[in-house]
């Protein structure tokens, strides 16, 4: 059975399932809202650290955004996650999968500030996309998806400012080829 590591609630497994690949309930380590510091700390003090899994997918970095946090930590925190995913992936890269940050810009809470924000996550995009390309690992952009909220309101939750569903399984529906293609060699 493979195991994986992700946060797009239920939908990746199911899909493979669906595809007669035999994916366990996935491990999910990060909690929103977390920024990369979060999630290091996390890690390195749960049962987690010595686990390995067929494949991890890795979406980290919004809450660094939000928090103001500076690109150059970004950088540093991004590339010490990213060696862990890959060492989750029992040391090969290409069984990791990053997805880009959401631009949580388009969205109600953000208070039109649509402008200021979306710049910041591309420039924060920019930084998760080099450090993956220089790891092998495949980048999966799902930034375009999630600025189609800002004129389809149902890839929004109700609290105004997080993925709906339907986004997640549009998210899904970017990563699964990726995936299943490594599942089923």
């Amino acid at each position: 059975m493979a195991k994986l590591c992700l946060r797009f609630n239920r939908s990746l497994t199911s899909l493979l399932n669906f595809y007669k690949l035999d994916v366990q309930t996935p491990d999910i380590i990060a909690v929103t809202g977390w920024t990369t510091d979060e999630l290091i700390s996390a890690i390195t003090s749960s049962d987690f650290k010595d686990k390995k899994y067929d494949f991890v997918t890795l979406l980290i970095g919004v809450n660094d955004q939000y928090q103001k946090q500076s690109k150059d930590n970004y950088r540093i925190k991004f590339t010490q996650v990213l060696r862990t995913a890959i060492n989750f992936a029992k040391g090969d890269s290409s069984k990791v999968f990053v997805l880009s940050i959401p631009d949580w810009g388009v969205t109600p809470f953000a208070g039109g500030r649509e402008g200021e924000i979306g710049p910041d996550i591309d420039l924060f995009n920019d930084i998760n996309r080099e450090e993956t390309a220089k790891a092998h690992v495949t980048y999966i952009n799902i930034t375009a998806i999630s600025r189609r909220a800002a004129i389809d309101k149902t890839l929004i939750a109700d609290d105004g400012l997080h993925p709906s569903g339907a986004m997640y399984q549009l998210w899904v529906q970017e990563l699964e080829p990726s995936v299943k293609l490594i599942l089923e060699k």
